[in-house]
């Protein structure tokens, strides 16, 4: 298991036990997560991939993580994600050339496991 798949899985039980402790809060960022990554008039695939930059705006792992995942099953291309990421790198600098890099190593990780399954 590489080390954003163990990252995600790390998060699993303390987000199943927050969402215990606030269930309306975490259904509400559900209901705002899926409305906002629905296909539209842009792709499921190519929001995912602007959500993985932003998550490297924001020094998000565990966005990044999961973000990453979520693109390469939506079907976001290598090119969509590095050009997304290349956007990442020129609004935040300096910080975006080590999360930049964190990101699409994120992405290439789900990509092949996607691709092996």
């Amino acid at each position: 298991m590489g080390h954003n798949h163990q990252l995600l899985e790390d998060l699993k039980g303390p987000t199943m036990e927050l969402t215990q402790a606030v269930p309306s809060v975490m259904a509400g960022f559900g209901r705002l997560h899926s409305a906002a990554m629905a296909d539209g008039e842009v792709s499921a695939a190519v929001k995912e991939a602007a959500a993985l930059a932003i998550a490297v705006v924001k020094h998000c792992d565990g966005c990044i993580a999961y973000h990453a995942k979520a693109a390469a099953k939506a079907g976001a291309t290598p090119g969509q994600v590095a050009e997304l990421l290349g956007v990442a790198i020129l609004m935040e600098g300096g910080p975006a050339t080590v999360y930049g890099p964190r990101a699409w190593q994120a992405y290439q990780e789900f990509a092949a496991a996607r691709e092996a399954a």
